[in-house]
């Protein structure tokens, strides 16, 4: 696996910092024993969208003896979903920092098997002042591998308006 040192960009941190003004994002990941695991890399976080990836690594492969390569498992695939569509929903919040919630609803559609390095696209269809929905796709090296939707229960803090 990568050094999690490395796992940024300096200038793909700076603007996903300016854009949500969660300047924590990275720290989050690294303090996380999975998504420290997985190597999760935020390329980029704005209000109502977020864009996640992750690079290949054996650790992750499903040993099913495809033709000579081994698909990535799909844990690995819904984890990038539900990571993606959390940082999406996170990122509606005033005060990120303070955000609070949790995925009630998890749907995956496996379309191809998973390969190569992995991004998950994640956009906020509606976040509210309980609850927030979202889509994701999921990009392997051989196209779209999966696509998802999620429904979180959001904790908003007073003051929070409704998106």
């Amino acid at each position: 696996m990568r050094d999690p040192e490395d796992s940024a960009d300096s200038s793909d941190s700076d603007r996903a910092d300016d854009a949500t003004g969660w300047p924590e994002w990275q720290s989050f990941v690294d303090s996380h024993g999975y998504l420290s695991w997985l190597d999760v890399r935020v390329e980029s976080l704005e209000p109502g969208r977020a864009v996640l990836a992750i690079d290949h690594d054996e650790e992750f492969e499903n040993p099913v003896g495809n033709d000579g390569y081994d698909p990535i498992h799909g844990g690995i695939v819904a984890s990038l979903i539900d990571t993606a569509s959390a940082f999406a929903l996170r990122a509606t919040f005033d005060e990120p920092t303070e955000a609070g919630l949790t995925t009630t609803d998890l749907n995956v559609s496996y379309l191809r098997p998973a390969t190569g390095d992995l991004r998950a696209e994640a956009e906020v269809v509606r976040a509210g002042n309980t609850s927030g929905v979202t889509q994701v796709s999921v990009i392997g090296a051989d196209g779209e591998a999966a696509v998802g939707r999620t429904t979180y229960r959001l904790f908003r803090p007073t003051g929070d308006d409704e998106r």
